[in-house]
């Protein structure tokens, strides 16, 4: 069994910053792709940035240059660091990862997401 866990979302005034954590855990060889989503009430799931296992990102427009994602040196733990925050931010942000399991199997995976709420 794999799984994501995701930490670190809370209520923040806007100007202020959170730091989001996503380990993952279970039967993993490697993870290849990890990623941020957000989903805002009423809209759809967005992505916010993903992470290649090479180092790669990819950011989206609303969040560059005040999002920041990064790895822990095992790879099994993504990070990310939202400054600068604004009520257009609050939403419910989800973790996802590609892992390939100790049986050989790709799977993408989803944690249950954490609440950043930004308001003053």
């Amino acid at each position: 069994q794999v799984q994501l866990v995701e930490s670190g979302g809370g209520f923040v005034q806007p100007g202020g910053s959170l730091r989001l954590s996503c380990a993952a855990s279970g039967s993993i060889i490697s993870i290849n792709d990890m990623a941020w989503h957000r989903q805002a009430p009423g809209k759809e799931r967005e992505l916010v940035v993903s992470t290649t296992s090479d180092g790669r990102t990819n950011y989206a427009d609303s969040v560059k240059g005040r999002f920041t994602i990064s790895r822990d040196n095992a790879g099994n733990t993504v990070y990310l660091q939202m400054n600068s925050l604004k009520p257009e931010d609050t939403a419910v942000y989800y973790c996802n990862a590609v892992v390939i399991t100790v049986w050989g199997s790709r799977l993408i995976v989803w944690g249950r997401g954490t609440q950043v709420t930004v308001s003053s």
